[in-house]
């Protein structure tokens, strides 16, 4: 089995800073891309940024140049690095990531269950 946690949301002050975790973890051979995707109430569930597994990125025009996604293969941990917070980032941010189980030849999409990011005053 293949399990994804996401952890270091909570309530921060607009123009404040938060830290995201994605941690994988179980029968994992590698890990491809990985994406954050981010859901505010009555709205669809949104990708925020995707990194791949030799490091490249990509962002959606509302984080660029505040938010940074990055990757320790060694810990199969994914991060997130939000700066310069707006209310408007006020949502549950979700972890998606393309594992290679052990023993497995194509990777398959695991969710975690999201952790509440809640910008405001």
């Amino acid at each position: 089995q293949v399990y994804v946690l996401e952890f270091g949301g909570g309530l921060v002050q607009p123009g404040g800073s938060l830290r995201l975790s994605c941690a994988a973890s179980g029968m994992i051979s590698s890990i491809n891309d990985v994406g954050w995707y981010r859901q505010a109430p009555g709205k669809q569930r949104d990708l925020v940024t995707r990194i791949t597994s030799d490091g490249s990125t990509s962002y959606a025009t509302s984080v660029k140049g505040r938010f940074t996604i990055s990757r320790d293969n060694a810990k199969n941990t994914v991060y997130l690095q939000m700066n310069s917070l707006k209310p408007e980032d006020t949502a549950v941010y979700y972890c998606n990531a393309a594992v290679v189980r052990v023993g497995g030849s194509s990777p398959n999409d695991y969710w975690g269950r999201g952790t509440q990011v809640t910008v405001s005053s």
